[in-house]
């Protein structure tokens, strides 16, 4: 139980200081600024929980563990649900700061961080573009942290590498999609706000699970014995 917990508590710290970013402080931080939330988070919580659970707070990073034999079916599924209450949980935390906040206005007004395609997208990206973008920044998200998580050496620096990996992929994806290649992190803000994030919010759950599926199958057989 003390590993679900973990990734649920990991999972909330990600998406309320990431999404609470965008959605509170996008226009004065930018694209980088928005990046470097998520992408910190990630590194705080991998070494506070990174032990206990392996730090996945990601539901595509859980099905690429367990593509590569690294997690069980029932720990996948108890990690990600717990990884998705664990979003919710962050996501309803921003909603009662921004709805604490005036100068803010509603939550509707600001956004939670939402993601999407069409005229949700600043660059009016379409489905078919935000289905292969999420697929492609995922793949290389999850393929970058199974291979810097194989070895035990890797240890000290992983949580930064896996960091400055999402940061990255978040630099490129945050005008197409504003970046998902987490299902949870998608999920959350799209029930709060309904309407088109919730109407949009499939291809933010399909997509990052076809890219670490993708990932994982690679990953594992370029590291099976068989030349």
């Amino acid at each position: 139980m003390k590993r679900y917990i973990s990734e649920l508590i990991g999972t909330m710290v990600l998406v309320l200081f990431g999404c609470g970013s965008a959605a509170i402080a996008g226009s004065q931080l930018g694209t980088l600024g928005i990046a470097l939330a998520f992408g910190l988070s990630i590194v705080a919580m991998a070494y506070v929980i990174g032990d206990i659970s392996g730090c996945h707070i990601n539901p595509a990073v859980s099905i690429g563990m367990w593509i590569d034999g690294r997690l069980d079916e029932r720990d996948l599924a108890m990690y990600i649900a717990f990884q998705c209450i664990g979003a919710i949980i962050g996501i309803a935390l921003l909603v009662t700061i921004i709805n604490s906040a005036p100068n803010l206005g509603v939550y509707a007004a600001t956004g939670l961080g939402q993601n999407g395609f069409g005229s949700a997208s600043s660059v009016g990206l379409n489905v078919t573009g935000a289905i292969i973008v999420e697929i492609i920044l995922t793949f290389v998200f999850v393929f970058t942290v199974l291979g810097v998580t194989k070895k035990v050496e890797n240890g000290a620096v992983a949580g930064i590498v896996i960091g400055l990996t999402l940061a990255f992929v978040h630099i490129m994806g945050i005008p197409l999609t504003g970046t998902s290649v987490n299902p949870a992190r998608s999920l959350a803000p799209a029930l709060f706000l309904g309407g088109q994030a919730l109407e949009q919010v499939w291809v933010f759950i399909l997509a990052p699970i076809v890219g670490a599926i993708i990932a994982g199958a690679v990953y594992k057989e370029l590291t099976s014995e068989d030349d």
